[in-house]
């Protein structure tokens, strides 16, 4: 049985298709229209899919990104656009992904472009660089151009490197006012960050710049460069990923919380796009908002 959301927002418990079978992320399948967020009330995700293990939601995820990507090349601009957080998603992108993107062949893969939500302001070959891991656990078994792969330049300072990395950014997203990314994998902390944007940060005020830097966050390495929420709302989707219990308490707040100072990952509301939520059980625990559940079994 899954727990699905009505476009009330009521729970209502009916036998559905798998996500495999949903493509609620292909043109013409959308899910039940969003209630717009206003100053104090939950977000209303598009999706909130829970699934037994973290094992089971990497799968999803990996077919999801397969998927979305084969969709994107298939239209008229027939590129995919994707763009990765780190922590534990490296592992499970690693782990999932090679094979979920293996049949659409090198010739398909050529053809995206990835980007990162944020990044710590260290040598690619540190243990803390976003880039240096997914180069050396994911980029190394797909073949995608390393001119497709956008990062920073960890050498220059903060400020430089912001600029320099939103530079790159609008020479691959040319024509958009906005790089606007095809899907965008975020994850979620403890307290409420996404990103590099942080709990009652001046970033999250942001509106003019796509890159900001940050050299006092509270999350160490001090020094950042992140996505502002601009360019978060901009996505065509926007995926959050949360395992694990010690995410169920903060999970309750942005998808059930009406706070007057909203987290930042509650602040991502997509203007055009979707917007879904990807958790195990253990992570799910507390809601009681309605929400699908999955198994791949």
């Amino acid at each position: 049985m899954c727990q699905r959301r009505s476009p009330e927002g009521t729970d209502s418990r009916v036998a559905g298709p798998t996500l495999a079978q949903a493509h609620w992320w292909l043109p013409g399948a959308l899910p039940p229209p969003r209630r717009r967020r206003h100053t104090m009330a939950a977000p209303a995700p598009d999706l909130i899919s829970v699934f037994s293990s973290p094992q089971e939601l990497g799968a999803s995820l990996a077919q999801l990104v397969a998927q979305r990507a084969a969709c994107c090349l298939a239209g008229a601009r027939a590129r995919f656009a994707l763009g990765l957080s780190g922590g534990s998603l490296v592992s499970m992108l690693a782990r999932e992904l090679p094979a979920a993107a293996a049949p659409a062949g090198p010739a398909s893969l050529a053809r995206w472009t990835v980007g990162f939500c944020d990044e710590r302001l260290v040598p690619f070959e540190h243990a803390e660089s976003t880039y240096g891991l997914y180069r050396t656990h994911l980029l190394s078994r797909l073949p995608i151009p390393d001119s497709q792969v956008i990062t920073i330049n960890p050498q220059l300072p903060v400020e430089e490197a912001a600029e320099d990395y939103a530079k790159k950014l609008r020479q691959a997203f040319q024509g958009d006012s906005i790089p606007v990314f095809d899907l965008l994998i975020l994850g979620v902390g403890p307290d409420g960050h996404t990103c590099s944007l942080f709990p009652d940060h001046p970033l999250l005020q942001e509106r003019e710049k796509i890159v900001a830097p940050i050299s006092d966050s509270p999350k160490p390495p001090p020094q950042r460069v992140t996505l502002t929420l601009p360019v978060l709302n901009a996505a065509r989707t926007v995926i959050f990923v949360a395992t694990g219990e010690g995410k169920a308490a903060v999970l309750k707040r942005i998808l059930e919380g009406k706070e007057e100072n909203p987290l930042p990952a509650a602040l991502v509301q997509p203007h055009t796009g979707k917007l879904c939520w990807f958790l195990d059980e253990a992570a799910a625990g507390l809601l009681t908002v309605p929400f699908e559940k999955h198994s791949t079994l």
